[in-house]
């Protein structure tokens, strides 16, 4: 499995993340810019000691790493889907993309992949759960879908 962040902001919610990546063998993709350097105290400390066991793959832009991996499926987190993410399929190596903290995924994004968007059940009182559960609650759904394979591969 991939996550994909798309300008992430707050580097705590990228550390959360990438422990995650860590314990599931997830790649994790970071587009930037960031709103943080990767030598962030707070995004180390959120990632503990795990960051030696992330696959952390840098972009420039999200259409070089779409480009890049052009055959690829990809699921975009949106609150403005109709389509709840656990009703669509995730093949093994699907990449689950997530927008910045603020904003969400830009509509160019999000233009690019209609059949692709996903949405997280909740209640519509204005903001949407935090990043890092956004990410844990669809990553495990995929790797559920596929019985946890990806945690029975050496790392």
């Amino acid at each position: 499995m991939h996550i994909v962040l798309v300008e992430p902001e707050i580097p705590q919610n990228t550390g959360n993340i990438a422990r995650t990546c860590a314990l599931t063998n997830t790649t994790l993709h970071l587009v930037r810019p960031l709103g943080f350097s990767l030598e962030d105290r707070y995004l180390k400390r959120a990632g503990l000691d795990y960051w030696d066991k992330v696959e952390l793959k840098l972009w420039d832009s999200f259409e070089e790493l779409a480009g890049y991996y052009a055959e690829a499926r990809f699921f975009l987190a949106t609150t403005r889907s109709e389509q709840n993410y656990h009703q669509v399929q995730y093949p093994h190596d699907s990449f689950l993309v997530f927008g910045k903290e603020t904003k969400g995924l830009p509509k160019g994004i999000l233009d690019a992949y209609p059949d692709g968007q996903i949405r997280i059940p909740m209640r519509d009182i204005g903001r949407s759960l935090n990043l890092a559960n956004s990410a844990a609650i669809i990553l495990y759904e995929a790797l559920r879908q596929n019985e946890f394979n990806a945690l029975k591969q050496e790392t």
